[in-house]
Parts: structure tokens; C-alpha cells; sequence
């Protein structure tokens, strides 16, 4: 059942990205199957007209029908399989753009467990593998085809009396028998190798992980890598030797089976055309008769083989099918949508991560407004970039209420919601893509805001030293005329992307770490000037943001410690924030 509800799932997505695919892999079956009755039937008229009529032209005509019906069928066939092919090609890329959807689309919780980073990593190996989302269609394909041509076989042969019916079924049985034991003892493997294969692919996607390789070279890591490596193939090894070994005595056993059951069709139809003299049979219904017994036979075989090909390909899909089905980021519907930030509210929130007892947030309340600016401090893990989250809807808080404009945040339209937001994350990524591309995203480019931003952020000399300016491509993955920028020009461009959005409400979360203190705090100092009547949410270790804020949230185990303009904070000498501020105040004073 649960290989059927796969591969339910899987023909959905196919059926989703291409309905031409799924009427195109039927189609060929249907003449697939055309082809065995027609070379089953067809040589019946032929062999009776040698035989019996003894007429030249007859059979002429009858052998040129053979001839003429099997070269139409495989044109039919070989052309259908060319467009197959293309087809093939296209749906297996347009399912692995459905995963590289559905990894922007999934709860952002599920990125950030290490299960889920897992089977992410595993789904992503098994869709770029596009042999297994072919084997997938080749197999229905034929499966398809095995059930049309049992069904018109059967058919033909129940013509003649229900012997050879059981005989073929008595057949029949012990096949499904051996393959019931052997399908059972294949799937337990299968299991039983899953978790080898799990390691294995952690240790050889290693290999491939290109942010690894400088220290994989500096410690000389290689050989702890690939001693792993060659430890899980000799398992492999070792277990696919026995696996192959009970295959092939399966295998041999039902050839027997098959030899032994073709004998007696013979021998059965053979006696009827001999004794039968109530129903005339002919040589050529002999022909005809043994014919559909064999390919009966050869297709049931094949239909089993078939099918276990097929659960084995699930089984290695499984992971993708697995995270493809994984729910979407909360995205309820919704006609309310956030046109501007004008205050922000918590409410007794409290949170704790999924899969652990560590309280993140306990019980924190606080409010702001539009136009206000906001530094939250707090020692490491003290739940500043939790609060963000939040705020972003990445995670739902345990208890408690986050509003915006008096509203729970969850009301709002997740798209229009997502526009009033942006942020620099200390781990900000930016992509192989143009700088000016970088910046803008696929929104409509402006290049005076550009420009007053890039002067904003103090990327402006640097841009102007490039040949091809905003339109120089970042690193050398694509283009070798690419750049590599400096950690805080990297930062830089992170930022000048924020301020791009426009959104009603900009949050810096510790992005300037790479930058020494004054380059910081001029920063955000020009961060501050720039976003004006906007509001800002500053998150810095540094605190080079507190004196110029509205306000500062002090956050120090999980609780609000504190919430109070940076003069007031700075009057009690024995709070965390006057701690925090002066430490690091001596340690950046110049002599």
C-alpha cells in the first residue's frame, strides 16, 4: 500500500508538470501490446492457408500483412519512443524544479533540523538521479503493457478451453509464490541497507562539498574520508554478493518452472489438434494457441520482474517523495493584507526549538512604533535572533501573541506580509549572480536608488573600479571575469539589498561582524540616516547602534530584562547593559 500511494503521488507530480507525458506512456503500451497479438494471431492465417488451403496469393497476401503490420508498429513505436525521450527529459526536469519550489516553500523549521537536512540532502540525490524518475515511467510503462497483453491473451486462450488456462495458472501460483518470499526478502534488504546508504552519501557528498575543501586539504582529511567511504562500499559489497546470489537461484528456478510449463502446453495443444475431432484445430490455431501460452507466460514473468524493479526505484525515491510531501511554509488564506508597519507588539511570547527542552524566549513582552529605532542586546543565546524569527514567521511561538498593527500576525496575507520586512542576517548569502542583480532581485531596477544606496553603504569607489560596474558578476562560478569580495563588501552588498526592498521595516541581525568596530559604526550610522522615518530593528555585539536608537531591549536568558532608552539603561550601574556597554567601550578605546 505504500508503494501504491508513491507511486500514486509520483504519476500526480508527472501528470501536474506534463498531462501529455501520462497520455503518451499509455498510448505506448497500447501498442506495445498491439504487437504481440497481432504476431500472435496474424501467422494463424498465414500457416492455414500453406497447410490447409494450400493457396499461394492467399498467403502472400497474409505474409505481406505480417510484414507490413510490424513495420507500421515499430515506425509507430520508434517514433513514439523518440518523443518519449524528449518528454522524459523534460518532466525529469521540470520535477526537479517542483523540488528546488518546494525547498524555498517548506516550513522553515524543517531547514534548520538536522533529520530534515538529511532527507533533504537524500531527496536532492535522488532527483538528480533522473535514471530513477525514468526507471519509474519505463516501468508503468510496461507494467501497462503486461496487464493489456494478460488480459487479450487470456482471452485468446480461453477460446480454447480452460486446461491450458490452468495449466498456465497452476504455473502461475508457484511464480507468485516465489516471488511473494522473494519480493519480502528483497524489501528487508532494502530496509537493511538504507541506513548504510544514508552514510555513505554523508561521507561522498563530502567529497563534493566545495566549502569544505580547503580544510579537507589543510588538515589532510581526504584519507579519513575515503577510508569511510571504502568501509561502506565493501558493506555494500558483501551484501549485494548474497543479495545476486539468492536472486540467481530464484532466477533459475523459475526458468525451470518455465521450460517445464511450456512442455506441457504442447504437449496439451498438440494432443487437441491430434484426438480433438469434435473442434477442428488447426496447425495454424496450434501456432496461435502455443504462441499466446508462451508470451502469456514471458509476460507474467516479466510483469513480476516489473514490479519488483518498481519497488525497488520507489524505494530509493522514497526520500524525495518523502520531503515533496512535507507541509509549506503556514501560508493560511487570507484576504488581509499588511500595507505598512506602524507597531509592533509582543505578547507574552515564549518559545522553545522543536526537538528540544532549552526555553528560548520566556514569557517576553514589549511594544514599538513606526519610525522608532530598536537595539536589542543580550549575551549569546539569549534569544535575539529568536525574536526575529518570530517576527518572520519561521517558527510560531508556544504561548503568547505577536501583533502588528493590533493584529495577530498570522491574520495577514503571508506574500503581502513578507514585502513589509527586510533583513541582513549575520549569515546573509548572495548568490552567483550580477551585483546590481544581487541587489535588486527580479523587482523593476531604479538605477538613481541604486546608486544612492551603493553611496549609502560606501560601496561606490569600489563598484567604479569595475570594468562592468553593478553589472560585474559575483565569484567565478559562471563567469571568469567574475569577483570575490571582502567580507565587509560582501556585508555591504547584503545590506544595499535591504534598503532596496523599501519594506516599512528593516532589521539588521549582526550582518557588519566582518567589519572592524568604527567601519560598523559608521554603518549603521549611515543605516540609520538612510532608512529615516522607517522602522529598525538593530542586533549588534558590538552595541555600536544603542546610542543612536529610540530604545533598547535588553534580553538576557530569555527574558526582557530591560527596555529603556540607552541614557536611562546607562544610569544603573549594576545592570547587564551598563556592563555590557563599557567592557566593550574599554576595549575599543584609542590611544
Amino acid at each position: 500500500m505504500k508503494a501504491f500511494k508513491k507511486m500514486k503521488y509520483l504519476l500526480k507530480l508527472m501528470y501536474k508538470v506534463s498531462p501529455s507525458f501520462i497520455f503518451l506512456t499509455i498510448l505506448g503500451s497500447v501498442f506495445s501490446s498491439l504487437q504481440i497479438f497481432g504476431n500472435v494471431i496474424i501467422p494463424k492465417f498465414l500457416i492455414d492457408e500453406l497447410i490447409i488451403n494450400k493457396d499461394i496469393t492467399a498467403a502472400l497476401f497474409w505474409g505481406g500483412v505480417i510484414v507490413g503490420f510490424n513495420l507500421l508498429i515499430n515506425l509507430i513505436n520508434h517514433t513514439y519512443r523518440r518523443i518519449l525521450d524528449v518528454k522524459q527529459t523534460y518532466v525529469s526536469y521540470k520535477i526537479m524544479e517542483e523540488m528546488s519550489l518546494k525547498i524555498m516553500k517548506v516550513e522553515y523549521r524543517h531547514l534548520e533540523d538536522p533529520y530534515y537536512l538529511d532527507l533533504k540532502e537524500r531527496a536532492v540525490f535522488a532527483c538528480n538521479n533522473q535514471g530513477a524518475l525514468k526507471r519509474v515511467v519505463s516501468g508503468v510503462s510496461e507494467i501497462i503493457t503486461n496487464i493489456i497483453t494478460i488480459i487479450g491473451l487470456t482471452a485468446i486462450m480461453i477460446t480454447l478451453g480452460y486446461v491450458l488456462i490452468a495449466i498456465l495458472f497452476a504455473g502461475i501460483i508457484i511464480t507468485i509464490i516465489t516471488n511473494y518470499l522473494f519480493m519480502k526478502y528483497q524489501m528487508a534488504f532494502s530496509q537493511s541497507i538504507i541506513p548504510i546508504n544514508r552514510q555513505y552519501n554523508y561521507y561522498f557528498g563530502l567529497t563534493m562539498n566545495e566549502k569544505l575543501t580547503k580544510d579537507m586539504r589543510l588538515y589532510n582529511m581526504s584519507p579519513l574520508i575515503l577510508k569511510r567511504i571504502q568501509h561502506y562500499n565493501n558493506i555494500n559489497v558483501s551484501n549485494f554478493r548474497k543479495y545476486f546470489r539468492n536472486q540467481g537461484f530464484v532466477s533459475g528456478f523459475q526458468r525451470v518452472l518455465t521450460a517445464i510449463q511450456t512442455g506441457l502446453v504442447y504437449l496439451y495443444v498438440a494432443s487437441r489438434v491430434v484426438f480433438d475431432t469434435a473442434k477442428k484445430i488447426s496447425i495454424g490455431d496450434f501456432t496461435m494457441y502455443a504462441n499466446s501460452a508462451i508470451n502469456f507466460t514471458r509476460t507474467f514473468d516479466s510483469f513480476f520482474i516489473n514490479i519488483i524493479n518498481m519497488i525497488q526505484v520507489l524505494d530509493y525515491l522514497d526520500p524525495f517523495v518523502e520531503f515533496m510531501q512535507l507541509p509549506d511554509a503556514l501560508d493560511l488564506p487570507s484576504e488581509v493584507e499588511l500595507h505598512e508597519i506602524e507597531k509592533i507588539e509582543f505578547k507574552n511570547v515564549s518559545f522553545t526549538y522543536p526537538k528540544t527542552k532549552l526555553q528560548i524566549l520566556d514569557n517576553v513582552s514589549f511594544v514599538f512604533k513606526k519610525g522608532e529605532k530598536i537595539s536589542i542586546v543580550g549575551l549569546n543565546g539569549a534569544g535575539k535572533t529568536t525574536i526575529i524569527k518570530l517576527l518572520c514567521r519561521f517558527y510560531q511561538p508556544d504561548s503568547g501573541q505577536i501583533l502588528i498593527n493590533d493584529v495577530d500576525i498570522y491574520t495577514y496575507d503571508y506574500q503581502s506580509y513578507l514585502r513589509e520586512i527586510a533583513i541582513v542576517f549575520q549569515d546573509y548569502r548572495l548568490l552567483a549572480y550580477s551585483i546590481i542583480e544581487n541587489i535588486t532581485g527580479d523587482k523593476d531596477v531604479n538605477l538613481d536608488r541604486i546608486d544612492e544606496i551603493i553611496a549609502q553603504v560606501g560601496l561606490t569607489e569600489k563598484i567604479n573600479e569595475l570594468p562592468k560596474g553593478l553589472h560585474t558578476s559575483l565569484n567565478k562560478s559562471f563567469d571568469d571575469d567574475g569577483i570575490e569580495l571582502s567580507g565587509g563588501q560582501g556585508q555591504k552588498v547584503a545590506i544595499a539589498r535591504a534598503l532596496y526592498k523599501n519594506a516599512s521595516l528593516v532589521i539588521l541581525d549582526e550582518p557588519t561582524s566582518a567589519l572592524d568596530p568604527i567601519a560598523e559604526a559608521e554603518i549603521y550610522q549611515n543605516f540609520n540616516d538612510l532608512v529615516k522615518e522607517k522602522t529598525a530593528i538593530y542586533i549588534s555585539h558590538r552595541m555600536s547602534s544603542s546610542v543612536f536608537c529610540d530604545y533598547v531591549l535588553v534580553i538576557d536568558g530569555g527574558k526582557v530584562v530591560s527596555f529603556d532608552k540607552h541614557e536611562n539603561l546607562m544610569k544603573d550601574t549594576n545592570s547587564l547593559y551598563y556592563k555590557l556597554f563599557t567592557t566593550q567601550a574599554e576595549n575599543y578605546q584609542l590611544d
